[in-house]
């Protein structure tokens, strides 16, 4: 919110950007539905799980609210998922950052990482069933928010006032990307001189030689083995 407002104080006379008209087959009457029904969960669910003290649903409120709340991409999602399934109980800080890292490794969007946290969770539902319900919940909010604004979205963002608060917007995303890097990434991940040369080789392997992901998977994963071979104590 405060980066958009500092791009309408900041951006507001500059020059309009072009963009290309978005298909959108649905009506303006799904769509009004889509936001309500966002909405609706959104707000309602925290005074259900008040009300009716479940697990179940307790789990489909957390992820639900994640990915409500997740701006700029999938790594933000990390220290609001960790501090609602680590501190309770549900999951091992140890098996979160895990967890992560296995996420890290294969393709596909991180917002899949849910599935793997509802198929480790201590208390029931998990498994299978823990898997569906936090995959469900995580990538609901992104359906909903997709359909609804996609009639509206063309007419809201030739208007100056909505493209000079995106441009805002836009930069706030950087820092709460890097805040995402920075903690729980860096904090658990780079614990050692050793860690940090590792992590250093992986990012000239990707941005200097455009070495092929999946190979700069293998090649930590080999490292991160070997360095945890040398420390410890024979």
């Amino acid at each position: 919110m405060l980066g958009g407002i500092v791009g309408l104080l900041l951006f507001r006379d500059a020059p309009p950007a072009d963009h290309v008209s978005l298909p959108h087959p649905v009506s303006r009457g799904v769509a009004t539905a889509a936001i309500i029904v966002f909405f609706a969960i959104l707000l309602g669910l925290p005074l259900l799980v008040a009300a009716i003290p479940n697990h179940a649903l307790q789990l489909f409120e957390v992820f639900y609210r994640a990915g409500s709340l997740v701006f700029g991409g999938g790594h933000v999602v990390l220290p609001l998922l960790q501090a609602s399934v680590v501190p309770p109980g549900w999951v091992s800080n140890d098996a979160f950052l895990a967890g992560y890292g296995a996420a890290q490794a294969v393709p596909g969007p991180l917002f899949t990482f849910s599935a793997y946290l509802g198929t480790v969770m201590g208390p029931s539902p998990n498994g299978w069933a823990g898997a569906m319900l936090c995959l469900v919940a995580m990538f609901l909010p992104a359906f909903l928010l997709v359909i609804g604004p996609l009639p509206f979205w063309d007419d809201l963002r030739r208007r100056p006032a909505a493209q000079a608060a995106l441009r805002g917007v836009n930069a706030a995303v950087v820092g709460l990307l890097l805040a995402a890097l920075y903690n729980p990434v860096w904090t658990s991940g780079i614990t050692s001189a050793g860690d940090f040369a590792l992590g250093v080789a992986a990012f000239l392997l990707l941005f200097m030689w455009q070495t092929p992901p999946w190979l700069v998977v293998l090649f930590c994963a080999i490292g991160g083995a070997a360095l945890t071979f040398a420390t410890v104590p024979s």
